[in-house]
C-alpha cells in the first residue's frame, strides 16, 4: 500500500482501482455456481454464533437495553452495505468484543446520571457514534491507513490476548452467575430455590465444558485417522455450530423432571414484540441529551475511533496477506471512510456499530482459496486425463494443463500481482519419466498421478467476489426472524462458546508461545525445537526473550486492569495506541535491533523442526503416499488466532553464528544422531540421500549457535 498523506488521495485511488473490478466481483461469484454456498455457510456460522453470544453479554450488561436482536441487525445491515458498496469484499464486518466492552463502560457511566439514565443511554451513544464517525472521516481523508504497518506484532498480539482474557473472564463470570439469582427475576419461583440453583449451576458446568471440549476436538477433525476426507472436512468446518445444536438438545433431556427455567436460556425479545423496536427511533431522543454530555461524548468516541481504525485495518490486512496472491487491489482508505458512514447509521437507529473482525475476515479468504483450488483442480484433472487419452507426453501434458489453467483466469483491468501460472513439475516426476524412457513417450498415471500430483502444481489463489459476503450477511439477518428458535439455546452453552473462542485464539499467537516457553523446564526446552517453531527461538538469547515477554505481560495486565475500572476502563484503547511510540522509541533502547526484528516480526515466521533420532543408516525407507485435501493444507498453513500465513524459513548465518563448523557444539538433545537422511525418490525406487542436519540450537542459553530466518 502506497503511503500517501495528501487529503483524499488515498480514497480516490482506492475508488478508481476497485471500480474497475466491480463488475467482475459479481460475475466471479455467480460463475462459481452452487459451490459458493460452501464458503458462505462456513463464514455465516463463524459470524453468527459470536454475535449471538455478544448479544447475550450486552443484554446482561445493559439491563436489557441491547440484546441479540440489535447485534444481529447491526452485523447484517453493515455486512449487506459493505458487500454492495465496500471496497474490499473479503472483509467481514460484525459486532466485536471491543464494541461490547465499550458499550458496557458507557452504560455504567450513564445509568446513574440524573440527566441521562438508562432512558437516554441509546440517545447518548448516538452522539458518541456521530463523533466517532467524524473522527473516522478525518482519518480516512488524511490517509491514516498508510501507517497501519507501524502497529507491529507487539500491539496486535497483545490486543488479541487481551480479547482472549476478556472472553474467558465473561465465560467464568457467566458460569458463576448460573448458581445465583438473575436480575429482573422473581426470587420466589421454584427454579430459584437454593437446591435448584445449585442443580442449575452444576448442569451449566456440564453443558459449558461439554461444548468447550467437543468444539475444540471437532476443530482438529481434518487430522483424525477415522472417517472419509469429506466427513472430516465437514466436521472441521461445521463442528462448532453442530456442537451448539447437540448440547442444546442435551439441555432438553431433563425437561420433565425439573422446574421451568432450568437450564436458563438466551433472553431476548422477539423483533416484533411491543417495545422491541423502540431503539430504531432513538434519533428522536438525541436532542434531549444535555449539551454538556453531547460534547463529553467526544471522549469515548475518540477511544472507539482508535479501536475501529486499528481493528478494521488489521482485519483487512490479514484478509489480504500477500501469500493469498490476491489479484485485485486493496481499499484501506475508502473502507475506513465507509466504516464512518456505517457507524453513524448504527448510532442513529440505536444499535451497536460493526467493524472488520478477526479471525472471520482471514477465515473468509481461506475458505475462498479452498473454493478456487477445487475449481482449478477439477478443470486440470479433466484436462490431464483427456491428454493421457490422446497419448500426450509429459511436456505436452504440462502445456495442456497450463493452457487450461490460463483459461480459468479472468483477465483484470487492474491486477496485482501478475498471473502466477502453474508451479513446476516435481523433480521426482521428471526423474521417473526420464529414467524409464517416458520423457518423450506417452505418459500415464504411473508417471503422473492425476489425483495427487495436480495439487502440487496449483498455487494458492482466492476466488475474489462479493456474493459470499452478501449471502452470509443476509443469512445473519435471517437469524433475527429466527429469534424464537435462538432463545432455546442455553446461556451455559454460550459461556462454553466464549471459553472456546478464548482458547481457539491462542495457537499462533507468538506472545502466548513465549509465555509457555518461560514456564518450560530448561532441560525440556529442546522439545520446542522438535516441532515447527518461531524463528526467534533460534535467533534470540533466552534471557532477551524472557525480558521482552515479561514487559509485554506487564503491559497486558495493565490494559486488563484498566478494564476493571468502571469509568477509566473506556481509556484502554489509548494504551494500545501508545504501543507504537513505545515500540519505536522505548524498546529500542533496551533491546538490540536484530533481536527486536525477530521478536516483533511483521510476518508469522517459522523454522522447520529439528528432528531427533532421524538416522536412516542401514535402513530401508519405505515409500508413503498421502491423501490430503486442500482444506487440511490451508489449515496447516494458517494460524487460528489471527489467520496468518505461516512462513517456513531455512537456516541462515547471523553475527552470532559460529565461524566454523568446528565451533558448533552438539544440540541439546543427547538423542540426536550425527547424521540425518531424507529419502529421495528416483526412477529406480527409493534411495537414501544424505542431507545435512539442521544447525544446532543452544535454546535456553544466553549465547546461541545457529539461526533461522
Amino acid at each position: 500500500m502506497e503511503e500517501t498523506f495528501v487529503p483524499f488521495r488515498g480514497i480516490k485511488n482506492d475508488l478508481r482501482a476497485r471500480l474497475l473490478c466491480y463488475k467482475q466481483d459479481w460475475t466471479g461469484g455467480i460463475k462459481a455456481g452452487i459451490r459458493i454456498l460452501a464458503p458462505t455457510t462456513y463464514i455465516f456460522f463463524a459470524s453468527a454464533i459470536p454475535v449471538i453470544s455478544f448479544g447475550e453479554q450486552l443484554e446482561r450488561n445493559t439491563d436489557g437495553t441491547l440484546t441479540a436482536v440489535q447485534t444481529l441487525s447491526s452485523t447484517a445491515l453493515c455486512g449487506v452495505i459493505h458487500s454492495l458498496v465496500g471496497g474490499q469484499p473479503l472483509l467481514i464486518l460484525g459486532v466485536a468484543e471491543p464494541t461490547v466492552l465499550m458499550y458496557t463502560f458507557m452504560f455504567d457511566f450513564v445509568k446513574d446520571r440524573k440527566h441521562l439514565g438508562q432512558k437516554l443511554f441509546l440517545a447518548w451513544t448516538g452522539w458518541v457514534c456521530v463523533w466517532t464517525a467524524l473522527l473516522l472521516f478525518l482519518l480516512a481523508v488524511l490517509g491514516a491507513c498508510s501507517i497501519i504497518n507501524r502497529f507491529t506484532r507487539l500491539a496486535g498480539e497483545l490486543f488479541g490476548l487481551l480479547i482472549a482474557m476478556l472472553f474467558m473472564q465473561q465465560a467464568i463470570r457467566g458460569v458463576i452467575e448460573e448458581f445465583g439469582v438473575p436480575e429482573r427475576e422473581n426470587p420466589n419461583q421454584a427454579a430459584l430455590l437454593p437446591s435448584w440453583r445449585f442443580g442449575n449451576g452444576m448442569f451449566a458446568l456440564v453443558l459449558s465444558f461439554g461444548l468447550l471440549l467437543t468444539a475444540l476436538k471437532s476443530r482438529k477433525a481434518r487430522s483424525w485417522r477415522y472417517g472419509t476426507g469429506w466427513l472430516r472436512g465437514f466436521i472441521a468446518d461445521y463442528g462448532v455450530p453442530l456442537m451448539v445444536l447437540v448440547w442444546t438438545a442435551v439441555s432438553y433431556i431433563p425437561v420433565k423432571d425439573v422446574p421451568r427455567g432450568i437450564p436458563r436460556r438466551l433472553f431476548s425479545p422477539n423483533p416484533w414484540s411491543p417495545g422491541a423496536y423502540s431503539n430504531w427511533t432513538v434519533v428522536k431522543e438525541m436532542l434531549k441529551v444535555p449539551p454538556l454530555y453531547i460534547v463529553g461524548a467526544f471522549i469515548p468516541a475518540t477511544m472507539i475511533a482508535v479501536l475501529y481504525y486499528f481493528d478494521h485495518s488489521v482485519a483487512s490486512q490479514l484478509a489480504q496477506q500477500k501469500e493469498f496472491n490476491l489479484k485485485k487491489p486493496s481499499s484501506y482508505h475508502y473502507d475506513l471512510l465507509l466504516l464512518g458512514f456505517l457507524t453513524i447509521l448504527c448510532g442513529l437507529i440505536g444499535i451497536p456499530p460493526s467493524n472488520g473482525v478477526i479471525p472471520q475476515s482471514p477465515m473468509h479468504t481461506k475458505s475462498l482459496a479452498t473454493l478456487k483450488h477445487q475449481l482449478l483442480r477439477n478443470k486440470l484433472t479433466s484436462t490431464a486425463r483427456k491428454s493421457m487419452r490422446k497419448n500426450s507426453n509429459l511436456v505436452q501434458l504440462y502445456r495442456n494443463m497450463q493452457e487450461a489453467y490460463n483459461e480459468m483466469q479472468t483477465p483484470l483491468a487492474y491486477q496485482m500481482p501478475p498471473m502466477l501460472g502453474l508451479k513446476e513439475l516435481k523433480d521426482s516426476t521428471i526423474q521417473l519419466a526420464s529414467s524409464t524412457g517416458y520423457i518423450d513417450a506417452p505418459v500415464d498415471e504411473t508417471i503422473f498421478d492425476v489425483d495427487k500430483d495436480i495439487d502440487d502444481l496449483l498455487p494458492v489463489e482466492v476466488k475474489e467476489q462479493r456474493l459470499s459476503n452478501l449471502l452470509q450477511a443476509l443469512m445473519v439477518g435471517g437469524c433475527v426472524a429466527a429469534m424464537p428458535l435462538l432463545k432455546k439455546i442455553p446461556t451455559s452453552v454460550l459461556w462454553g462458546y466464549f471459553a472456546f473462542m478464548a482458547i481457539e485464539s491462542l495457537p499462533g499467537n507468538q506472545f502466548w508461545e513465549r509465555i509457555l516457553l518461560l514456564f518450560t523446564a530448561p532441560s525440556r526446552r529442546y522439545k520446542v525445537l522438535e516441532k515447527y517453531h518461531a524463528t526467534f527461538i533460534e535467533t534470540v538469547p533466552f534471557k532477551t526473550i524472557a525480558f521482552f515477554t515479561l514487559f509485554q505481560t506487564a503491559y497486558l495486565l495493565l490494559c486488563f486492569g484498566i478494564t476493571w475500572i468502571p469509568i477509566a476502563g473506556v481509556l484502554f484503547p489509548l494504551l494500545i495506541m501508545l504501543l507504537v511510540p513505545v515500540r519505536q522509541y522505548f524498546l529500542s533502547k533496551f533491546f538490540k535491533g536484530a533481536h527486536l526484528q525477530d521478536l516483533d516480526a511483521a510476518e508469522y515466521e517459522e523454522a522447520p523442526a529439528i528432528p531427533f533420532n532421524m538416522s536412516f543408516e542401514d535402513q530401508e525407507i519405505p515409500t508413503r503416499t498421502t491423501d490430503i485435501d486442500s482444506g487440511e493444507i490451508l489449515d496447516e498453513m494458517i494460524t487460528r488466532s489471527r489467520g496468518e500465513i505461516r512462513h517456513t524459513h531455512s537456516p541462515k548465518i547471523t553475527s552470532s553464528t559460529p565461524n566454523s563448523t568446528e565451533d558448533i557444539k552438539p544440540a541439546l538433545s543427547p538423542r540426536m544422531s550425527q547424521r540425518a537422511f531424507s529419502p529421495k525418490f528416483t526412477g529406480k525406487g527409493v534411495v537414501e540421500k544424505q542431507t545435512h542436519s539442521p544447525g544446532p540450537s543452544t535454546l535456553g542459553k544466553d549465547t546461541y549457535g545457529s539461526s533461522s530466518n
